[in-house]
């Protein structure tokens, strides 16, 4: 009898006891078993620290303002499985997940996969049954040995190299930066999309044989009001709309997805040079996706956020004093393997309020409250706080104190963002 969507998921985090297994060999074994069919036409790959997710949204909404069948895998989700596979900006439904995962358990025979690689295989089979013009990766963790990395993508992007999963990727930038350059293949183009990368990315891509084109020197941006412009070392100049996305920071996202399309059409297409700009243009208007400075209305405002790192607490940071308001009310959960003390660190007295949440029942690697509010004593010893078993809690708090014209904003991990999206759906 067929399991359900829900039966499979949960089979997938019992059949394997590793949440996490870096290694290609045996996903690769059990694609190939499949016949390691191409996931698309053309095939774009996004790695980095912080801005993937938002680099593959800029990526799908470009592509399919030009009129292309694009598919695009992201994780995880905020709050149903069907969100990592998007078909022509559409969720993928459960009759066809489903149907793909008793593909792989057909194919694997006795390998073991984990969680993440039956996802990863799902998407590139669904990818390669629908006949697409690019099929839009996100890596998922590092690069080198990420299961995605079974594929040989015609463009890699590297969005930025921060410190994070450094007990899996190493202790400094250029070791990390290293670890996300094996996404790049020889001969073909790697964007990176900040303009001081660590050289040991740098290094790891010219080791490789990519053809490195560089955010601020090989392709720049330059703001003013009411919209910006992106220029390339190649002489190709665009005027364009500011993204519809929020933050500073999806400047620097948008560029690098440009340049990323750029260096698709400049070896062979997808898309004609004619109309490059238009969708370009269109694509930066239209995209939307969840929980990356998301605000849900209401006064108090509530905006919801999904950054976890210190790098993405800084890009929060920069948000925040380019809009300056009343006094904000931060909702904080965070993991284990996280830097509490850096994301504090970072936002600092632009906190007016603390409402630290709970995630211990949410995932054995949730930090409790009473942990979360151990490192704000030492980190920020005269912020104010309260501790609360869970998000619920510390949203119901943040609301009942805060006064209208100011915000909360709730972030530090995905497990937040999707308790306060699901609260408001519900």
């Amino acid at each position: 009898m067929s399991r359900t969507l829900a039966e499979w998921l949960t089979y997938q985090e019992r059949v394997n006891v590793h949440s996490i297994e870096l290694g290609l060999d045996r996903v690769r074994a059990v694609w190939r078993r499949m016949g390691a069919a191409a996931p698309g036409r053309r095939v774009i790959t996004v790695g980095g620290t912080n801005g993937k997710g938002s680099t593959v949204a800029l990526l799908e909404a470009m592509l399919l303002a030009a009129g292309l069948r694009v598919g695009s895998f992201t994780s995880p989700h905020l709050l149903d499985y069907n969100e990592r596979v998007r078909i022509d900006g559409a969720d993928i439904d459960d009759d066809s997940l489903v149907a793909s995962f008793e593909r792989i358990e057909a194919a694997r025979g006795e390998l073991p996969l984990t969680y993440f690689e039956f996802g990863t295989l799902a998407a590139l089979d669904l990818f390669a049954r629908a006949g697409l013009d690019v099929a839009i990766l996100e890596v998922g963790l590092g690069g080198r040995l990420d299961a995605v990395n079974i594929v040989d993508a015609d463009v890699a992007v590297v969005t930025t190299v921060d410190l994070d999963h450094q007990d899996w990727l190493g202790a400094d930038r250029d070791s990390i930066g290293r670890e996300k350059a094996g996404i790049a293949r020889a001969g073909r183009p790697a964007i990176v999309g900040e303009p001081e990368p660590p050289p040991g990315l740098l290094d790891a891509l010219t080791a490789r044989g990519a053809r490195v084109e560089r955010a601020g020197s090989d392709f720049r941006i330059e703001r003013r009001a009411g919209g910006w412009s992106w220029r390339h070392r190649d002489g190709t100049a665009m005027e364009l709309p500011d993204p519809a996305l929020a933050a500073p920071v999806q400047f620097a996202n948008a560029a690098a997805a440009i340049a990323a399309l750029h260096a698709l059409c400049a070896d062979g297409g997808p898309i004609a040079a004619r109309d490059f700009p238009a969708a370009v243009g269109s694509g930066l208007q239209a995209v939307r996706i969840a929980a990356r400075l998301q605000s849900l209305g209401g006064d108090p405002a509530v905006i919801v956020d999904v950054g976890h790192n210190p790098q993405a607490a800084r890009a929060l940071a920069e948000w925040l004093d380019a809009q300056p308001r009343g006094r904000l009310h931060a909702v904080y959960g965070a993991l284990a393997d996280k830097d509490v003390a850096g994301v504090m660190a970072a936002l600092g007295g632009r906190v007016g309020h603390w409402h630290l949440a709970g995630l211990e029942r949410d995932t054995p690697r949730g930090l409790s409250a009473a942990a979360l509010a151990a490192v704000l004593r030492q980190t920020l010893p005269q912020a104010p706080f309260d501790a609360h078993a869970d998000v619920a809690a510390a949203l119901a708090a943040a609301r009942a104190a805060a006064r209208p014209g100011e915000r909360i904003l709730a972030f530090g991990s995905f497990f937040v963002a999707s308790a306060v999206i699901a609260e408001r759906a519900g």
